[in-house]
């Protein structure tokens, strides 16, 4: 399955790990990358830019394959230096970016005269269109499914990926709710050159998370997770637990805002769940793709399943169909 998106950036499987804050962290992007897929570190994970150079050098002690870094651009009271941020990925010599989040026409092209790769995440073909126009190497185009932003408009992968790769020049690669093969056939049939996963990848050995955490996703069904910041026009899909259960009910007065729920929602809660464990600690991101999802296996075994199964589907289920109807 080798096209645009493999060959631009020298991997072997049409896979990609995403940024995810508090989990794209060495062990697991290196695992990913010796398995013959696309991970990338997720910047801000890390305190500083100083501790970002030193974990890309971790990565690099782990394998010598293609890897990645994620810049999120998020419109904060306080944003962190993301200059600095950016500056520390070029002078690392890092030479792929996925880029997510507001306004990142000033990134796109700092990395871009430096001869870096980027992709960036849209949730709607409009904002594919302005990403290409920026100069953008590749869409990750993120369906309504996902963990993390969907975006306002509620579109389905099934929509949104053929209406993307319509509407492109440049290779998509498609997100939400994918976690095996018959996703990749799926994401490839609509026009997309690979899958972008996050919560598939949650629930692996070398994921460094809580196994509680793990443990909860596989035991959870695709009706599990929740919505929230509807209201405020930036919504989030989340695992549905009992801080998520409150927001979302906090929220649903007509007088309520941020303020509500800020102290429930913060990210040092969210981490405080990735390390320790306690489910109702705080938020954490997880897609309709956990109904998807019945085991931890290492990266290398899953990104071997999910190979082997889109071949199957690929040779055998798709020509009986067309047998069949002959």
């Amino acid at each position: 399955m080798h096209n645009r998106f493999t060959q631009m950036f020298g991997i072997e499987h049409p896979i990609m790990m995403g940024g995810m804050q508090w989990v794209g962290r060495a062990p697991l992007v290196a695992a990913v990358a010796e398995a013959g897929a696309l991970a990338v570190l997720t910047a801000l994970t890390q305190p500083t830019p100083e501790d970002l150079a030193r974990e890309i050098a971790n990565v690099r002690e782990r394998t010598d394959k293609p890897f990645g870094v994620n810049l999120t651009i998020l419109p904060t009271m306080k944003p962190p230096p993301y200059a600095e941020y950016r500056r520390a990925i070029i002078e690392a010599g890092i030479t792929i970016v996925e880029t997510a989040g507001h306004r990142p026409q000033e990134h796109v092209d700092d990395f871009k005269a430096h001869g870096v790769k980027v992709i960036h995440k849209c949730t709607a073909v409009r904002h594919a269109l302005s990403a290409q126009r920026m100069g953008v190497d590749v869409v990750s185009i993120d369906g309504f499914e996902c963990a993390g932003h969907p975006g306002e408009d509620d579109i389905g992968g099934l929509v949104l990926i053929p209406a993307a790769a319509d509407a492109l020049d440049i290779p998509i690669i498609a997100s939400g709710g994918i976690a095996d093969g018959r996703g990749l056939v799926a994401a490839m049939a609509l026009g997309a050159e690979g899958v972008n996963m996050g919560t598939r990848f949650l629930a692996t050995q070398e994921c460094a998370i809580h196994d509680n955490v793990k443990d909860k996703i596989v035991a959870s069904t695709e009706r599990d997770t929740n919505l929230i910041f509807r209201k405020l026009h930036n919504t989030a899909r989340v695992g549905r637990n009992s801080v998520s259960d409150e927001v979302v009910a906090l929220l649903d007065r007509p007088e309520a805002e941020f303020a509500d729920v800020a102290h429930l929602v913060a990210g040092a809660k969210g981490r405080s769940v990735m390390e320790s464990g306690d489910m109702d600690e705080g938020l954490y991101w997880a897609g309709m793709a956990q109904g998807l999802i019945h085991d931890v296996p290492t990266v290398a075994e899953l990104v071997e399943r999910i190979m082997n199964e889109a071949r199957e589907v690929a040779a055998r289920r798709l020509p009986a169909l067309l047998e069949t109807a002959a």
